[in-house]
């Protein structure tokens, strides 16, 4: 990580050691730490653990049966459920709260999915040799997927390649989820920053739509590539799983690929916890992540190296851009603010 770019997030997020906010988080967290260390548990903590141990397994026996869920309602259905099994135990101030955060966000990333479906219905011509022959340019005339695809075969990365491309409809909210828990001006940061990446990917998607390499082998414009993004799922015993994220995928836009999403979440994602991460292996594993994410993304054939290269560069362009923005949008509220305040009028002696 470049100076510029340490700088540009260390404006755009809090400082790792913000304190907590809201009176309701350090009262639940002290109320926990001291049960902890007295050894007991308390009766709220242990409504807490059943209300969420019940959903667990709940969302645990719908993936055995269904599959991992890729669809955004759902998995933010799932993500709020849960976050209403925690502060449900908190009384309805926050059970208000979470209202209050959640529901614009979720209308927002809704109202991103349902124009994403739209995008490729504007009439703009496809791009499909283009990216193709980036990659070519940048792989000295081989074509990355091509080349993978023919040595990269073994069942075990079939697996891991299976579950690491999955984990983009996932991680996303979880890591929301958490945030809102632990820290609620973190989450904030975290959220406009998810919003931001998906409108700015949102309007690529319409100025410049792209055929991924499964297509564009597909129509025969390059050699054969297969897409291969589900395959793992029957080596892991879950064929469903593979024919329930097929299903979901012949639903979207199917020329999306420039930038890779899936690289942005997860450039997004190392970006945003780096900072917090306290163990090696933690940093290790969040820059690893965006990685394997765009290993596999070229591996399958969802995507070009190109497409996955222009995913980071729109995450950490979304996080410069936030440095800058928040310091004049707060400048902006607080002006806002004070023209609200009453005037005080100094008494006069007499």
């Amino acid at each position: 990580m470049t100076a510029v770019e340490s700088t540009a997030l260390t404006r755009a997020l809090p400082s790792p050691c913000a304190p907590v906010a809201g009176a309701a988080e350090l009262t639940a967290f002290a109320t926990v730490s001291t049960s902890r260390l007295h050894g007991r548990t308390t009766p709220r903590a242990l409504v807490r653990a059943v209300l969420l141990a019940g959903l667990v397994l709940a969302f645990a026996v719908t993936c055995s049966r269904e599959g991992l869920p890729t669809d955004r309602v759902v998995l933010l259905g799932w993500v709020i459920a849960g976050l209403a099994a925690y502060a449900a135990t908190d009384g309805l101030h926050r059970v208000g709260r979470l209202l209050v955060d959640w529901l614009p966000l979720a209308v927002v990333l809704l109202a991103y999915d349902a124009s994403r479906g739209l995008a490729d219905e504007l009439g703009a011509t496809v791009h499909v040799t283009e990216p193709a022959a980036a990659d070519r340019w940048l792989a000295g005339g081989a074509l990355p997927t091509a080349v993978l695809q023919q040595h990269w075969v073994a069942d075990w990365w079939q697996a891991l390649a299976a579950l690491v491309y999955s984990s983009h409809f996932v991680v996303t909210p979880l890591v929301l989820g958490l945030l809102w828990v632990r820290n609620r001006a973190r989450w904030g940061q975290y959220a406009r920053l998810v919003v931001g990446l998906s409108a700015a990917g949102l309007v690529t998607y319409v100025l410049y739509p792209a055929a991924p390499p499964w297509l564009a082998a597909k129509d025969g414009v390059i050699e054969p590539v297969q897409r291969l993004s589900g395959v793992g799922w029957e080596v892991l015993g879950l064929p469903r799983a593979g024919a329930l994220l097929a299903d979901s995928q012949g639903q979207v836009n199917q020329v999306a690929a420039v930038p890779s999403l899936h690289t942005a979440f997860a450039v997004l994602t190392c970006l945003v916890l780096y900072p917090v991460a306290t163990r090696l292996w933690q940093r290790a594993a969040l820059v690893a992540y965006p990685v394997v994410m765009a290993l596999v993304l070229v591996w399958s054939g969802e995507h070009y190296v190109v497409d996955t290269l222009l995913g980071a560069v729109y995450a950490a362009g979304v996080v410069a851009v936030a440095a800058r923005a928040l310091p004049v949008l707060t400048a902006v509220a607080g002006s806002i603010a004070a023209r609200r305040r009453p005037a005080v009028v100094p008494g006069v002696s007499g």
